[in-house]
């Protein structure tokens, strides 16, 4: 019995010594100099548990190691949690970052359709250029617009300002009734009265090109006044940059 009791006490003993040794040693397993660094619960933990280990294993001496590799292995599971939560917290942000990422990608969808949609509006307005072209037609030894007439081409006017380079093309043409130079310079009259208009309503002047071809062109016949009442006219046509036409009446 007294050898049975001796074998009890022994580690009894180491323990009470150890737990004295550790109680005046700092609860972490870092040895660096640190006086702002406080112990992780984690580690804290694994120096009590390696004390208690290390004190029944090895009395004092085993007490005191334990309780160093128990705080090591805490310190160690510590970092291990930090990484993890820092890793979450880095997966959250990519993951802000991917959603925000998703909203651009759908504005500039969005930027895209709009253009496209712009541009299918200016398509259909040069489609319709065709109905607002037009033949302006005079009374004879006339150059006067009337009210219906000048309204029509202040549209051909806002059409032709919205198209970007595009210009007016106006000639002028007169039956053939008449000295040459006198239905030339009444041809030149009757595209100037159409091209004043076109200024008026907010065409720049430059985006206007004007000319007269008299009676040079007319094909109506000796005394036929249905045919000189279409030779009585003003013809506007919308050309682009290079001189493309754009719209022309038939």
């Amino acid at each position: 019995m007294g050898t049975w009791t001796t074998k009890i006490r022994g580690p009894a003993v180491g323990l009470g010594i150890a737990v004295a040794v550790a109680a005046s040693l700092p609860i972490h397993a870092d040895t660096s100099p640190a006086p702002d660094r406080k112990a992780s619960k984690q580690e804290n933990i694994g120096v009590l548990t390696g004390l208690a280990v290390g004190a029944a294993a090895g009395g004092p001496i085993g007490a005191v190691v334990g309780a160093a590799a128990g705080g090591l292995l805490g310190d160690r599971y510590h970092k291990q949690q930090v990484a993890r939560q820092t890793l979450a917290a880095d997966l959250s942000q990519s993951e802000a970052e991917r959603k925000q990422l998703i909203q651009h990608v759908a504005e500039l969808d969005t930027s895209l359709h709009d253009s496209q949609v712009a541009k299918q509006r200016l398509s259909d307005a040069l489609q319709s250029a065709h109905e607002l072209a037009t033949d302006v037609c005079f009374r004879t030894d006339d150059a006067t617009l009337d009210e219906q007439t000048s309204a029509r081409l202040q549209k051909i006017a806002k059409l032709a300002g919205a198209i970007p380079d595009a210009k007016v093309k106006v000639d002028g043409y007169a039956d053939p009734r008449g000295a040459d130079d006198y239905n030339m310079e009444l041809s030149l009259k009757r595209a100037q009265a159409v091209a004043d208009v076109l200024t008026a309503a907010g065409l720049a002047p430059d985006r206007v090109i004007v000319d007269a071809h008299g009676a040079h062109e007319s094909t109506s016949a000796q005394g036929d006044l249905d045919g000189y009442a279409l030779e009585r006219r003003v013809t506007i046509q919308l050309e682009g940059a290079s001189g493309e036409k754009l719209a022309r009446n038939p």
